[in-house]
């Protein structure tokens, strides 16, 4: 059929994008102040029929997208880059969706250009006539007091962007969407770079043209993308090109990325392992003494100081239905006890305990050549994810572009394929996590588990194997090796 053709598969999706920007004009994040006349709250059946064809556009998205990753896995030809740029650029004017932290970014960046201590309070202080007032005015409820999570180098960027736009609203959230874009463009980069030339479009498939990443960096304009693209640019240059210059670049890279959101820092771990692996255990540290300089840097240069380590603990204090420690925790203190908060703080850190053990175990497999390193980190920011106190939606990308770049096409690849469909599903346009957002999701996961029992991608790679050729993951980890092995002792 036509329209499940790559071409087809195409025009599906940026048709999906544009009825997801379309309603979005109607029911997505849009501004309290300052929409200038051009994003303006309405009410009534104006916002749920906006609501409705933003669902119907990501509905179209999905099945866009799972097809054209069923017709990559089965070997067709196609450029990724060209149908990622169709499905990106309806979302390019689009209003915030999905999430209001872009007002928290311009009001934090609009802090330190006011003088404010952007570490030790809220959006609420700024006041009428201050840049960013008006963005403020759109920070979520729990978040107006809340000091700032984010690392000094996304701070530095959201005052360019507030001191080049003068903070009003709309110009500040496309200012923001353009390091969005540069984002995207870094996962993209840096997932073609690690996986070998025949699964690159598969790769720029799972990470780029991931729904989750569309709707919610782009779209949503949250910097976990650009977090996520400074990683993968990070382990891209510890495994290629001399180990003295692979370990500067990399841990500069990580250390910009830490400096978005702590969690990059187990970059520095696998970066750390690739370089031990072929030069001792000397080079493997070069990456982490590169980020701590480069994080103390940016720390001292953007004038924030270091008060970006004491609040990066600050979102646990938000109680997430995809929490899994947090949930079991709440039920097991409302069992035992009138107070639960003791029972699930100590669920949580027993979490955080157990996502420690399995980065460990996974890191020790990596060193021993068991485990791709960029398989490993993958695997590892998605355990941490699991069992973290605090789960978004957008932080399984953390791990999901990771494990794109070596393991697409493969049985883990599909899994979180179908996580992701589902995860795009929990969050409405306008930011709120509704019931019915729950539904759909759990929907979409059930009918991607039997569409993924039913044509699983694994069954390719025993055929392959039987006919004494390697699976998917295994080529892709063995050319990439190949290529990142120098031609001479370094």
């Amino acid at each position: 059929m036509w329209v499940f053709s790559t071409a087809g598969c195409r025009w599906l999706g940026a048709a999906g994008t544009l009825a997801v920007t379309a309603g979005g004009w109607a029911a997505g994040t849009l501004p309290v102040r300052g929409g200038a006349g051009l994003w303006q709250r309405h009410g009534g059946a104006v916002t749920v029929a906006g609501a409705l064809l933003a669902y119907l556009g990501l509905t179209l998205l999905i099945l866009a997208w799972w097809q054209y990753g069923r017709r990559l896995r089965a070997g067709a030809a196609d450029r990724a880059g060209v149908t990622l740029a169709c499905w990106a650029a309806p979302l390019l004017l689009a209003p915030p969706l999905y999430s209001a932290d872009v007002y928290s970014y311009i009001a934090q960046g609009a802090m330190v250009l006011e003088g404010h201590d952007v570490y030790g309070a809220g959006p609420s202080v700024l006041r009428p006539g201050e840049l960013g007032y008006e963005a403020a005015a759109s920070v979520g409820g729990h978040w107006t007091d809340t000091p700032a999570p984010y690392g000094p180098f996304f701070l530095v960027l959201a005052q360019a962007v507030v001191k080049l736009t003068g903070g009003a609203v709309v110009p500040a959230v496309l200012g923001m969407r353009m390091v969005a874009i540069l984002a995207l463009l870094l996962v993209v980069w840096a997932a073609r770079g690690l996986a070998p030339e025949r699964h690159r479009a598969g790769a720029v498939w799972l990470a780029a043209l991931n729904p989750l990443l569309l709707i919610h960096v782009v779209g949503g304009l949250h910097n976990d993308g650009l977090m996520a693209g400074l990683l993968l640019a990070g382990m891209l240059c510890a495994v290629r090109g001399r180990w003295a210059l692979a370990g500067v670049l990399s841990g500069a890279l990580i250390g910009l990325a830490m400096t978005i959101k702590s969690p990059a820092a187990l970059g520095l771990l696998f970066a750390g392992i690739v370089l031990a692996r072929r030069r001792g255990a000397v080079a493997g540290l070069l990456p982490g003494a590169v980020a701590v300089a480069v994080a103390a840097g940016a720390s001292v240069l953007a004038g924030t100081g270091f008060g970006w380590l004491r609040t990066q603990s600050v979102a646990a204090t938000i109680h997430t239905a995809l929490s899994v420690t947090s949930d079991v925790g709440l039920g097991l203190g409302l069992l035992v006890s009138g107070e639960p908060e003791p029972v699930k703080g100590l669920i949580q850190k027993l979490g955080l305990l157990a996502a420690a053990a399995v980065v460990t175990a996974v890191a020790w497999r990596a060193w021993k050549g068991r485990v791709d390193p960029v398989l490993g980190l993958g695997l590892s920011l998605l355990a941490l994810v699991a069992l973290s106190p605090m789960v978004q939606p957008w932080y399984a990308l953390w791990g999901t572009c990771a494990v794109a770049a070596v393991a697409w096409g493969g049985r883990l690849g599909q899994l979180l394929a179908v996580v992701s469909a589902g995860l795009a599903y929990e969050t409405a346009p306008s930011g709120h996590t509704p019931w019915y957002g729950f539904v759909a999701a759990g929907a979409v996961v059930a009918a991607g588990l039997w569409w993924a029992r039913r044509e699983p991608w694994d069954q390719g790679h025993a055929k392959a194997r039987a006919d004494g050729s390697a699976s998917l993951p295994a080529q892709a980890a063995g050319e990439r090796g190949r290529s990142a092995t120098p031609s001479h002792p370094s």
